[in-house]
């Protein structure tokens, strides 16, 4: 990506509609083809997927040859790792249960360089990656990186007015399986239950009105098309372990339909 493409900030604030892969294994070539494939972004799990910082940074050198965006998602609580991330290439790091204030506020802190946060120097191969020079990265740097906080559970959704207020924050990301299991103390993982789409749409509702950009993890093509209606924005639909998986099926079950 050069610097005269769009970034993916500036694609969501304009309400551009994002489709964006999953990767959860730390094949580099895999977010190639996502993002030859028509993926706009891909998201490199480090939270449940099995990447590290090794195949995070090969990945998002692969993104970019493919085309897409560089979205990788922290484990919980690993704040220091986000900045790690951002000097590697990210333009979004997506943080985990994020439950109250104080949680989203150090993510911001270690998202954001001063005066908004407390981000250290360091974004050469980033830099790189966007196309820019050092210089021109830390003046655009706070408005083109992208931090989605999730929203997964009741005490998050409580805290979730706050949470919106909370200086440098850019987005809110829903987890409906998590989400779905909180509500339920645990008793069922349902996604796409009523519940879970009735408080996934105030989140979505909310954090709008907030000026703020949605997301949320997809389970369906279905429920992509709810989310869109539901004004999420940037939208996860596809995890290259059950693309591949589903694929290899399907043509094997091509043979067995010919013996």
């Amino acid at each position: 990506m050069n610097h005269n493409a769009k970034t993916l900030a500036s694609r969501l604030r304009a309400d551009e509609i994002i489709i964006n892969g999953w990767s959860s294994l730390p094949v580099p070539i895999l977010c190639e083809l996502m993002g030859r494939s028509g993926y706009a972004a891909v998201t490199l799990d480090m939270q449940h997927g099995q990447h590290d910082i090794a195949s995070v940074r090969e990945g998002f050198a692969s993104a970019v040859l493919g085309g897409a965006h560089r979205v990788a998602r922290i484990p919980v609580g690993e704040n220091a790792t986000a900045s790690r991330l951002l000097d590697l290439g990210a333009e979004a790091v997506i943080a985990p249960m994020i439950n109250s204030v104080e949680e989203a506020a150090a993510f911001v802190e270690a998202m954001k360089y001063p005066p908004l946060g407390a981000r250290s120097w360091g974004p050469h191969r980033g830099a790189m990656l966007m196309g820019m020079t050092a210089p021109e990265y830390l003046k655009k740097a706070n408005d083109e990186t992208i931090g989605f906080a999730m929203i997964e559970t009741p005490e998050a959704f409580e805290a979730l007015d706050d949470i919106l207020q909370v200086p440098g924050l850019d987005a809110i990301f829903v987890g409906p399986a998590d989400l779905s299991l909180t509500l339920s103390n645990g008793a069922e993982v349902a996604p796409e239950n009523e519940e879970t789409r009735r408080v996934a749409a105030e989140i979505a509702a909310k954090t709008r009105a907030a000026g703020k950009i949605a997301g949320k993890f997809c389970t369906s093509a279905e429920d992509v098309a709810w989310a869109i209606d539901a004004g999420f924005g940037f939208l996860n639909y596809g995890i290259d372990m059950t693309i591949f998986s589903d694929a290899a099926t399907n043509l094997l079950a091509s043979i067995d339909a010919h013996k």
